[in-house]
């Protein structure tokens, strides 16, 4: 089945693909919601699953990369899809972007954690060469 594993490249470009889609359905609704963060795990633990073994190391680095980039494109072109309590309405990009990824905190530790896991383990099943 290993042929079949694509480049670190062509998987960073499908996660990219892949959440800018999640993004856009998810604020059909106005904010981003429980379909942002389910989405976003799912793309993290199915990048290290489709990756070569060589080219696992991009799919550790691509969780906190990826969230940061989504959160940071909807900051700049639906500033008001990023809703937390207690933040000004009238915040800076920076200030929403911040307060974005901290409300999505949970989402990234449980994300990155199990593309860790699904990493260690692919190179612990990798065969020997």
């Amino acid at each position: 089945m290993a042929r079949y594993d694509l480049s670190a490249g062509q998987v960073l470009v499908a996660s990219c693909v892949a959440m800018a889609a999640v993004v856009l359905l998810d604020l059909m609704d106005g904010r981003l919601g429980l379909l942002y963060s389910v989405g976003f795990v799912l793309i993290v633990i199915t990048a290290p699953l489709s990756v070569d073994v060589r080219g696992l190391f991009p799919t550790g680095v691509l969780p906190p990369v990826l969230m940061i980039v989504s959160l940071l494109a909807v900051c700049l072109f639906e500033p008001d899809a990023i809703q937390v309590n207690g933040m000004a309405k009238d915040a800076s990009t920076i200030a929403r972007l911040i307060a974005g990824t901290i409300d999505h905190g949970l989402t990234l530790v449980i994300g990155h954690g199990l593309a860790i896991v699904l990493i260690a383990l692919r190179i612990i099943g990798a065969p020997e060469r």
